[in-house]
């Protein structure tokens, strides 16, 4: 596996099912969502895209309220599709961002995410999983697919220091728009 050298320039940040239903049933679920807020500030003060989906929404409901205010309708895909490959329109919405690194986070880690690293990894992109910001119903499988997607050399990273590689160096004023939250 080549080293991984996150840049702001080259990335893109990929919140997958995130949702109200689906939040209270993964293990760990309140730390997602306060890891999540963590890469979706970070996101937001480094000016990197973010795409978000929702898994049947109607049944499952939407974002959890807490990172609904850092959505951009148009970065939203609804999907009943377990990759985010097949879901309608992701494929043009990631390919337009003109970004080769997708920082993938979000709900549950062998099923959704699992199944879009491994097909983001296939067409070519860099993909780096946000640890903490992920989970399963049971830990067990989350740790499985974790394994998994190490051997298929897909990055697994802590959340800081995904956010830290792409700070880059401490003194400039997103390091400091973002020190508060990393404290």
């Amino acid at each position: 596996m080549e080293p991984i050298c996150l840049r702001t320039e080259n990335c893109v940040f990929l919140m997958i099912d995130v949702q109200e239903k689906l939040v209270p049933a993964v293990h760990g679920g309140e730390n997602v969502v306060y890891e999540a807020s963590r890469l979706l500030k970070s996101a937001e003060v480094m000016k990197i895209p973010l795409i978000v989906t929702e898994q049947y929404p109607k049944g499952l409901g939407p974002t959890v309220e807490p990172l609904r205010s850092f959505i951009n309708e148009e970065m939203l895909l609804s999907k009943t599709s377990f990759s985010c490959l097949e879901a309608e329109g992701f494929k043009e919405l990631i390919a337009c961002q003109g970004r080769k690194t997708v920082i993938v986070f979000g709900i549950e880690s062998h099923i959704c995410l699992f199944s879009t690293a491994m097909g983001l990894k296939k067409l070519g992109y860099e993909v780096v999983v946000a640890e903490e910001a992920c989970d399963s119903r049971k830990r067990e499988h989350h740790e499985l697919a974790m394994r998994n997607l190490l051997a298929a050399n897909i990055g697994v990273l802590p959340v800081e220091t995904v956010v830290y590689q792409l700070l880059g160096r401490a003194g400039t004023p997103e390091f400091k728009a973002l020190l508060p939250i990393f404290k």
